[in-house]
């Protein structure tokens, strides 16, 4: 997958580019209903002996808008978005750099330059897609807007139940610790990355050895507590349980930030500086302080055999 950085003005030449079959959206999380819109754009090209292609933009645009609710975290930060798009088998990724100035332009302005312009033959998106200054381009005005010059499909709202599967709901299910939740949404489950870095060594004491994971500060963390989870670190996956939070049976002071640490089952290797993927399956309880440290290690103990019976398949309750 090429991936094409824009700005605006983004000064391509249309002779630049073959004929392109383009799906629209921000897609974070690139949850069931986004792929269904990608892999869409990706039949049409098929169809229609294209290439195919997505365009997203970076930053969100309520971070730039100043909006009420400014989505500075996300499901899936750019890198890891440009990485699930490129394993959909996509030709091409723009990526457009969202500032004010491209938020003004008019909605005309916006198909006139980065659809038409950029050699867009067939334009795929959700029903609820807008562009332009304000929104005020929809899918219904798109006809009027795209001057004969491409052909267009609308793709339907995806639901599980009742609900609409969104980028919305998603945040709220990570935000509330509802893990299990996010496969039938996600299409995976929900994974963050992050370095190893040295932490205080007290989990080695007490029998249970931790990586400390340095989050990147783009992801939506999960609430304080302790997960099931798998790691992927030096080429495989490891089950293991993890903790976030403040350390209270330690420290009496609130640390700003959390800590996350993961103990890996069956797993002694050095991995200090390596990039690990946590994969985030169960919540299975809420961090607590304990009395002492024996009352510590028998409860690390007990979330150790709920994670593995977890992973055995067996119900946790």
């Amino acid at each position: 997958m090429e991936i094409i950085r824009l700005n605006f003005p983004h000064g391509l030449n249309i002779n630049e580019l073959p004929p392109i079959a383009m799906a629209l959206g921000y897609f974070d999380g690139v949850h069931l209903g986004h792929q269904r819109v990608i892999l869409e754009a990706k039949k049409e090209a098929e169809q229609k002996g294209i290439k195919s292609a997505v365009m997203t933009f970076d930053p969100h645009p309520s971070v730039v808008l100043g909006k009420k609710v400014q989505h500075v975290e996300y499901i899936t930060p750019l890198e890891e978005k440009i990485r699930i798009i490129g394993s959909m088998g996509i030709d091409y990724l723009f990526v457009v750099h969202f500032t004010t100035e491209f938020a003004n332009l008019l909605p005309q302005e916006f198909i006139d330059q980065y659809i038409i312009g950029l050699n867009v033959k067939h334009v795929i998106a959700g029903f609820d897609y807008s562009y332009g200054r304000m929104g005020k381009g929809t899918m219904e005005t798109m006809p009027f807007h795209s001057r004969n010059e491409f052909s267009y499909t609308i793709v339907p709202k995806l639901t599980k139940g009742e609900e609409k599967i969104s980028s919305t709901l998603i945040r709220e299910v990570i935000k509330s610790g509802r893990m299990e939740e996010l496969p039938p949404l996600l299409g995976r489950f929900y994974s963050t990355s992050g370095i190893v870095i040295h932490g205080d060594k007290r989990g080695r004491t007490i029998g249970f050895p931790t990586a400390n994971i340095d989050m990147s500060e783009e992801y939506i963390i999960p609430p304080l507590g302790v997960y099931a989870v798998k790691v992927f670190v030096n080429g495989a996956w490891h089950e293991g349980v993890c903790n976030i939070g403040h350390k209270p049976t330690f420290k009496n002071e609130q640390e700003s930030k959390p800590s996350v640490e993961v103990h890996l089952f069956q797993f002694d290797s050095e991995i200090y500086g390596y990039e690990v993927k946590v994969e985030w399956h169960i919540y299975l309880r809420k961090e607590q302080k304990f009395s002492g440290i024996q009352e510590l290690v028998a409860q690390i103990e007990r979330d150790k055999h709920s994670a593995i019976d977890y992973f055995k398949g067996k119900v946790h309750n």
